[in-house]
């Protein structure tokens, strides 16, 4: 059994805030980079006792997140700069995906640090529906016949992923405290507003996520049909919508692909419509 596992920051317990722990120069990022690793860690050990054989790990987080020093030695490491993106390392030889640290998708009530991308982004779809970085990969890899089975991270995220993909095993590891959608300010004051959360022990989420990583390769290796394939068709059709950042008015963009979710992804989107 052969995974992908995409790792993020904003998702792990114990990472209080955006500006002080998943950026460079944050007091905290070393610290943050530890946490990610040491769930990643965790995930690792649950899928192999599951019966998981062979493990990359990406580096998601766009600064970087993992500390590969302290990383299973089971895993392989992946960091760009890749020849695509992020959806490139994907092909048909991978069983399944799982996420470590994954935060919702923008606009999202009661989701600490919810963004797509970044905070500047108001709604994302594909084919007319709504999903956030988890959602894209999950696409890209349903495409390719690659079921997702796994994903950690806060509670709001443990619901868009549950909501997204039937059968799912997930894990919260916090809660987030802030109701609403955000979408009235600019993209710094959304930044801001969504911090505060509710965090379980790093110590006690590393347990949760060990006990739900094993139950999902258990579960895949008995039937994978247990994990919902997602069904997207082409023609891929793309449209983000994005906030003001203070210099530029709020706009909308579009592009699409007549055969390709992972191209249209790695391409940048061409469309205008103020």
């Amino acid at each position: 059994m052969k995974m992908i596992i995409m790792t993020d920051m904003e998702g792990v317990a114990g990472i209080v805030n955006h500006d002080h722990w998943v950026v460079p120069g944050g007091t905290y990022y070393e610290d943050g980079k530890k946490l990610l690793t040491l769930e990643t860690n965790a995930a690792i050990e649950g899928f192999a006792a599951g019966g998981a054989t062979e493990f990359l790990v990406v580096d998601g987080h766009g600064y970087g997140g993992i500390n590969h020093l302290l990383l299973d030695p089971r895993a392989q490491y992946m960091r760009g700069p890749y020849h695509g993106n992020y959806f490139s390392m994907l092909d048909s030889s991978f069983d399944a995906i799982a996420w470590i640290g994954q935060h919702a998708k923008a606009g999202t009530p009661f989701a600490q640090m919810a963004h797509t991308g970044w905070f500047n982004v108001i709604d994302y779809r594909i084919n007319d529906v709504s999903v956030g970085e988890f959602g894209q990969l999950a696409m890209c890899g349903a495409t390719l016949g690659i079921r997702s089975i796994f994903g950690a991270g806060d509670e709001a995220f443990a619901a868009e992923a549950s909501a997204l993909v039937g059968g799912i095993e997930t894990v919260s590891v916090k809660r987030g405290l802030m109701p609403g959608n955000g979408d009235e300010f600019n993209t710094e004051g959304y930044k801001e507003r969504n911090n505060g959360a509710i965090h379980v022990h790093p110590v006690i989420a590393r347990d949760r996520i060990r006990a739900g990583a094993e139950r999902a390769a258990r579960r895949f290796l008995e039937d994978p049909e247990q994990f919902a394939m997602l069904r997207v068709e082409p023609p891929y059709r793309r449209e983000i919508r994005f906030r003001s950042d203070g210099m530029k008015a709020a706009y909308t963009l579009r592009d699409e692909h007549p055969a390709s979710l992972i191209k249209l992804l790695g391409g940048k989107s061409m469309g205008l419509d103020s």
